[in-house]
């Protein structure tokens, strides 16, 4: 009579015996985990405690700003409303928007038809205008800023404003041309095909096609733009430094410093209020930026 085994006498399964070899391949894996994130917290502790030094230091009162003391005994938020109290912050801050909201607009809405052309179009100098548009990125401000200083300021009668930093990006950004261009390539032609079979022409193509495609990549090219705009201090230097009525936060924060020279506080308050929105606008379209970026390499 042949003898059922119930689970009871069923074999355990063997198991296989830790070798050195494998305890030594989860060792090295624990270490290398171990190493991939300390260097990553290292790295986010070293761009993030300077920040968290200037908030600290912009909550203190006249007196501990001038201490070795790394955090404030009372907390002083009131500093914030002493630097709004200043005479030309808020105009600094309204000039700062046109300037980086207008120029931005501009800078996007010329940009985006060479893009297009520059990737989707065949036509005779299509390389030799890419290059052109490349070298224009390799070419610094510094060589220029003679002849257009005197062009915008003796011609046109534009020193003291803003003008002159403004009215040249509805004329298209360098830099802004060639990222979306990287961009657009990345879209198939098929889109476009069928939507020019279906009676669209190049323009409405471009809108309704195109655009709703192309927003990471809008989103990037705005993104640095207003970035740009914002932190730039030399063209503000150069063309408005003659009329504080015209300066940015940018210029601005360089003579609030000079004549808040012995309160850090007042200093470091004013320095938050000018990296804040940058940081809020980054935050909220990072995802957008971030998906932007990466996507203008995949073709050449």
């Amino acid at each position: 009579m042949t003898r059922l085994l119930d689970k009871t006498d069923a074999p355990a399964p063997a198991t296989a015996p830790r070798t050195p070899a494998s305890r030594t391949a989860r060792r090295t894996a624990l270490l290398h985990w171990i190493a991939v994130h300390s260097l990553g917290v290292a790295a986010a502790l070293f761009f993030v405690l300077p920040f968290v030094f200037v908030v600290l230091t912009s909550l203190m009162s006249d007196q501990q700003a001038l201490t070795r003391d790394l955090t404030p005994n009372t907390w002083e938020w009131d500093n914030y409303a002493r630097v709004f109290r200043t005479d030309g912050f808020l105009i600094w801050w309204r000039n700062t928007l046109l300037y980086a909201g207008a120029g931005t607009v501009l800078t996007v809405v010329s940009s985006i038809p060479v893009a297009y052309a520059l990737a989707k179009f065949r036509f005779r100098g299509r390389k030799l205008s890419l290059m052109l548009v490349i070298s224009m990125m390799m070419l610094p401000p510094q060589v220029v800023i003679i002849p257009m200083y005197l062009f915008w300021a003796k011609q046109m009668d534009l020193s003291g404003t803003l003008w002159p930093l403004i009215i040249p990006m509805a004329f298209g950004d360098a830099f802004s041309i060639f990222l979306l261009r990287q961009f657009l390539l990345t879209i198939p032609n098929e889109y476009l095909d069928a939507a020019k079979v279906d009676g669209c022409g190049e323009l409405r193509t471009l809108i309704k096609v195109v655009l709703p495609m192309a927003k990471p990549g809008i989103a990037a090219i705005a993104l640095f733009q207003f970035f740009a705009a914002w932190n730039d201090y030399f063209g503000p230097q150069i063309y408005a430094s003659e009329n504080p009525a015209a300066w940015t936060l940018s210029y601005g924060l360089e003579s609030f410093k000079g004549a808040h020279h012995t309160d850090w506080n007042l200093t470091m308050a004013a320095t938050v209020l000018v990296m804040a929105p940058v940081i809020a606008v980054f935050f909220f379209a990072q995802k957008a930026f971030v998906e932007g970026v990466t996507l203008t390499g995949v073709k050449g």
